[in-house]
């Protein structure tokens, strides 16, 4: 089947297809001990753990639970997070390298701990973990990064082959991790988080804080007040940023996967890649016996790089002659945020507002990391000590690498600024075929414009609303993407994700 076949199916995420519960919106002001905005991973998390603390909790969520990236992941729970002990190592030193480990693993353990003792039927299953190398160079890195695990006491081995029709010429094995259904999982942590008093708000748009450092409160887009003696920012992007200026200490990155039955069958375990292009491979059960196979990869910086739609057709090449495809049923696609020094930030918004909190820049690693900044923040509010909580206080700043990274980063969103700005165009609207998205020249100046199946069209000024960079068309997903801060909007403008609030300007449409 070619990606293109099908398009009315997809985008499609596997871990979606389960039945979630539905709440409404908010509709009056609020008072409560803690307001959780955003009902991922991260913000269930922290949510089931405080009701347990005997805290009154609010969860806001913009549009649905867990539709955000939680529900758009590959699900695997480790704290294999690509080469990067040895890195770790040499820019934090060992300890806080070490500490690395022992947190994530500290989550791995939690959902394990969490699943027998609830019996939560999650597909929960452990799985010993591989990043393989298909070039010399990258295999030598291999050899560099399990030097580390062993000055780290991590549990694992150097291998020379994988199970697959890959030219691997190196796999690092990580053992004892782990896969799971996440949203099986964490329906379950919100079910008991509701029973015991937790109040969730879906459709509910949280727009400002307004904090007095006392009790800070939580102002929606239409108006509400949620006031709080702690707020925690669990968006996956900040929705509020104007202290923390973290727009310019992250940026973003898009990834892509797809669902499949294979010819051949699967013999356990999970994989990435160390070289380019990316790839992830891991299976999960169906309730019918067989396995779906989930690949993944392709990752770039949201709004950069090639037709998104491209991305979706090398992994189904890939799966093909790596696997076979007997039926492809399920495509998505992910954005991450990646930190500067790629440490994640979670804890205290500044270092002078202690009951504002946040947890983002996971890296694609949510699983894990969520997990664990659910932990750290309760750990927070509740008085109690968190061994982890320093490693990654969103108050650190390393001049190794930290620095070279501002000055990279910055430097390529100005590039991309001044490219969209001096982009000449040359399609019209009335160029487009339906169900085709092209930047424009309308009234004599750039724009974006969508034609749907109807042959409606809706055209928008392109123009970011965060800071006026020019946003790129997305084929696959058919949404304008920014590619400096890594903004998304809907072919009609509304805003999909942050770091902005408002829509572009729509010239054309409804």
């Amino acid at each position: 089947m070619n990606s293109s076949e099908n398009t009315q199916k997809f985008p499609r995420t596997y871990w979606r297809e389960i039945e979630l519960p539905t709440f409404k919106p908010l509709e009056q002001d609020i008072s409560v001990d803690v307001a959780i905005v955003g009902a991922g991973i991260t913000g269930i998390t922290a949510a089931y753990l405080l009701t347990k603390e005997g805290q009154k909790v609010a969860l806001l969520e913009a549009g649905g639970i867990l539709n955000g990236t939680t529900g758009h992941t590959t699900a695997k729970l480790t704290a294999q997070h690509g080469l990067i002990y040895d890195e770790f190592i040499n820019h934090f030193g060992k300890e806080k390298a070490r500490l690395y480990y022992e947190s994530m693993m500290m989550a791995v353990q939690f959902v394990e701990n969490t699943v027998n003792e609830k019996g939560i039927k999650c597909d929960f299953s452990k799985q010993d973990a591989y990043i393989y190398a298909t070039t010399g160079e990258y295999a030598d890195k291999l050899k560099t990064e399990w030097e580390a695990y062993k000055s780290l006491d991590i549990e694992g081995a150097l291998k020379d082959s994988i199970p697959f029709n890959i030219p691997a010429k190196a796999a690092l094995m990580m053992s004892n991790q782990a896969q799971y259904h996440p949203l099986k999982f964490l329906k379950a942590l919100l079910d008991e988080a509701v029973q015991a008093g937790c109040s969730v708000y879906e459709n509910t748009i949280a727009d400002d804080i307004e904090d007095d450092h006392s009790e800070p409160k939580v102002i929606t887009k239409n108006g509400q007040r949620v006031t709080a003696k702690h707020v925690i920012i669990a968006s996956h992007f900040p929705f509020y940023d104007k202290p923390g200026l973290y727009f310019a200490r992250m940026y973003a990155d898009r990834s892509y996967a797809i669902g499949v039955k294979t010819k051949q069958e699967y013999p356990g375990g999970m994989y990435i890649s160390a070289d380019s292009p990316s790839r992830s491979i891991r299976y999960t059960p169906l309730d019918n016996g067989e396995s779906l196979l989930i690949i993944g990869g392709e990752n770039h910086k949201t709004g950069q790089g090639v037709d998104t739609l491209k991305h979706f057709e090398e992994l189904q090449t890939f799966t093909e002659e790596v696997f076979g495809i007997k039926e492809y049923q399920y495509r998505w696609s992910a954005q991450d945020n990646v930190t500067l020094d790629k440490m994640p930030y979670i804890g205290p918004y500044t270092a002078e507002r202690k009951n504002v909190l946040i947890a983002t820049g996971y890296k694609k690693w949510g699983m894990s990391t969520g997990i664990l900044a659910g932990h750290i923040l309760k750990d927070h509010i509740v008085g109690g000590t968190n061994r982890f909580a320093a490693l990654y206080s969103p108050s650190r700043f390393h001049a190794d690498p930290d620095l070279k990274e501002v000055i990279s980063t910055n430097v390529d969103v100005a590039k991309y600024l001044l490219k969209g700005k001096l982009e000449i165009v040359e399609k019209v609207p009335e160029d487009l075929q339906e169900g085709e998205g092209s930047v424009v020249m309308f009234h004599g100046k750039r724009a974006g414009a969508y034609k749907d199946e109807n042959g409606k069209l809706y055209i928008v000024d392109t123009t970011c609303t965060h800071l006026g960079c020019e946003c790129e068309w997305n084929r696959a997903e058919k949404s304008w993407d920014c590619p400096c801060h890594g903004s998304r909007y809907s072919y009609a403008g509304d805003v999909i994700e942050g770091p902005t609030k408002k829509s572009l300007e729509l010239l054309q449409g409804e």
